[in-house]
């Protein structure tokens, strides 16, 4: 028999060692923990995610994944959805299965049922899914020619499957077996189902298949597992958090907006006190930019199809336009601000000392998402972007992106958001030259670590004509927003032949970065609404205090009071109803408003307000000028 050949591998701790050749990886596990019992869920072989069965085959690096290690836990959860779409089929054994990821805090997976789930279902699939766990069935891995797993989906009725696997062009596929449950997967997974420590199922939603409104509604039931029930607690805690802070529920019940399926989904309309915040941001905006040199300009909503032609949004992002037709003339609705930018920098020549140009527009465009990612604020179909483009020589490259990045972490001080970076690289559709591409991934990178900025690479992600910095913000329940981003584009600047005059008297091609800081205003006020749990700082609140008269006979001094106040800058509103005072406070106080001005007698005969805070605790009397003051000084300190 001839010798097993040994394969070195190199551990993440610096140490190595030799193998036979097919050794599984929880056998190398054993021998690189000195036998300590580490629970390894997963591995990586030379960068490559792999079960913990896989079998070595060549020299190269090893790294073994814990429960609590980012990668380890989306494997549990993508193994926990398996066991529930298992669990599922047990129960009702006339269901289809169609698909079933991870999300960024757990798992779903969409099912077609004549049943319609209901919570009462959840709590029985979740017995059927502990008794799979407590088996602790093997969960293998099986490869196989993909026609012999057409036809095997195929004899199962299992419709979903067989569409997904004439999507694929591999030879051969892999499928996921554990008991008589089996599934196409990529993988990997758990060893075991009795791996998985601790789960939940959390709610029920319609979803298309394959997110077309075109297709069939599917059951979408969705979940979450955590390497400990400590985790899943937090977790459950920060979820009931969460729909306290709903900005659909707050929106309404503060007044701040409405989407009515009359006016069309996805359109918001802003009522007086969301157009308030609203406005009181956009000035924000300005104010800012202003200060940092950014010029303020403004575009047209439609372009000839032509100008989308030429920028590749057409040939790469059509499916996300709407586009109309006048005089026989074809037009598209913008999706993006960039090219009235580009048109403004080429309306007259430029030279390398009139660089950089910066350009800020609150620009309202839109793209077409449909119905069924449609949610609130978070994704609507028109929405306007505090959009801005800096057209600059390479050489002013990556102080531009750095003045930014500087611009960002000034602007998150202010809301209190921490935040994170990560860099997205060329995706798969990408246009432009492979020299430009690593320019411009090398320019973001460099100022990354040049300030010594952590960060995470985002394969695959960038726009469609250069990479970017995605920065994700934090709010009060730790989940993680994306608004800020730093587009870094040698590919526009050519394809409309941008130019300057450089020092030597000739033409040089700029480069130009396309950046927003907080994003999409609409995205944006919805991550404060629910930051905030509604109760904004004073200097944000669209009302910052409201006047409470005691009886009628205190109107006429509480009117005076409004209208000193407001000629003070104050945003205010009155109550002046003949009601109880503790009914007009606690009103005020679901208003979340900051201030309660108390107006009585003696308020009135001394000239003077009792304040009132939200949180219900009440100041001293005092004047108005004094109070006008103390709002002016928070709103001060807040900026």
């Amino acid at each position: 028999m001839a010798d097993v050949e040994n394969i070195r591998v190199r551990f993440s701790d610096g140490s190595s060692g030799d193998f036979p050749q097919e050794t599984p990886l929880y056998e190398v596990a054993k021998k690189f923990d000195d036998g300590s019992g580490k629970d390894y869920v997963a591995g990586k072989v030379n960068k490559r995610l792999v079960d913990m069965s896989y079998p070595l085959q060549e020299d190269g690096d090893v790294e073994f994944l814990t429960p609590d290690s980012k990668e380890g836990l989306d494997i549990i959860r993508h193994s926990t959805s398996h066991v529930m779409a298992q669990a599922v089929r047990e129960l009702y054994p006339d269901i289809k299965i169609a698909i079933g990821p991870t999300t960024g805090d757990g798992f779903y997976y969409d099912f077609d049922c004549e049943k319609n789930f209901t919570p009462k279902d959840l709590t029985a699939i979740e017995s059927k899914m502990q008794e799979i766990i407590d088996q602790d069935l093997p969960i293998v891995r099986k490869e196989m020619p993909k026609d012999e797993a057409v036809a095997m989906f195929e004899d199962q009725g299992e419709i979903y499957k067989v569409e997904l696997l004439e999507e694929i062009h591999d030879e051969v596929v892999s499928v996921y077996v554990q008991d008589g449950f089996t599934d196409l997967c990529r993988g990997p997974h758990l060893p075991s189902t009795g791996k998985i420590r601790t789960f939940k199922l959390i709610s029920i939603a319609g979803a298309y298949w394959r997110g077309d409104e075109k297709n069939k509604m599917l059951q979408r039931i969705y979940g979450t597992a955590f390497p400990d029930d400590e985790s899943l607690k937090g977790y459950l805690h920060r979820l009931e958090e969460a729909k306290k802070r709903d900005h659909r529920k707050l929106g309404k019940a503060l007044e701040l907006f409405s989407i009515h399926e009359d006016a069309g989904a996805g359109f918001v309309i802003f009522h007086p006190k969301g157009a308030m915040l609203r406005t009181i941001l956009e000035d924000f905006e300005k104010e800012e930019h202003l200060k940092r040199g950014y010029q303020l300009v403004r575009g047209p909503h439609l372009l000839k199809l032509d100008m989308w032609k030429k920028s590749g949004h057409f040939d790469n992002y059509r499916e996300n336009m709407y586009f109309t037709e006048i005089e026989g003339q074809e037009y598209g609705l913008k999706p993006m601000n960039c090219l009235a930018h580009m048109l403004i920098y080429k309306s007259k020549t430029r030279s390398y000392r009139d660089l950089p140009q910066r350009y800020f527009e609150l620009g309202t465009v839109h793209r077409h998402e449909k119905s069924g990612v449609l949610h609130g604020l978070f994704r609507v179909r028109e929405f306007t972007q505090d959009d801005a483009h800096i057209i600059c020589t390479p050489d002013q490259l990556e102080e531009e992106i750095q003045g930014v990045i500087h611009f960002v972490e000034d602007v998150m001080k202010i809301f209190g958001f921490e935040y994170e970076m990560e860099l997205s690289t060329r995706p798969e559709k990408a246009i432009g030259d492979d020299s430009h591409w690593e320019k411009a991934t090398s320019s973001l990178k460099r100022v990354l670590e040049d300030n010594g900025i952590p960060y995470n690479i985002n394969e695959g992600e960038g726009a469609f004509y250069g990479p970017k910095i995605d920065v994700g913000l934090k709010d009060a329940l730790d989940r993680k927003w994306q608004c800020a981003t730093i587009q870094c584009d040698f590919v526009l600047p050519e394809r409309f032949d941008l130019t300057f005059i450089n020092s030597n008297g000739t033409k040089q091609r700029p480069v130009m970065l396309h950046r927003v800081i907080l994003g999409a205003l609409e995205r944006f006020m919805g991550v404060l609404i629910e930051h905030y749990a509604g109760a904004f700082p004073t200097w944000l609140a669209p009302v910052q205090t409201i006047v409470l008269t005691v009886t009628d006979r205190n109107i006429d001094y509480a009117q005076e009071v409004s209208d000193k106040l407001t000629s003070g800058g104050v945003r205010v509103e009155k109550d002046f109803r003949n009601e109880k005072l503790g009914l007009k406070i606690r009103e005020a106080q679901l208003q979340k408003t900051p201030y309660m001005l108390i107006v009585g007698d003696k308020e009135m005969n001394n000239g003077e307000v009792s304040p009132r805070l939200r949180s219900g605790e009440n100041l001293k009397r005092m004047k108005i000028d004094e109070f006008i003051s103390r709002v002016r000084e928070e709103c001060y300190i807040r900026r």
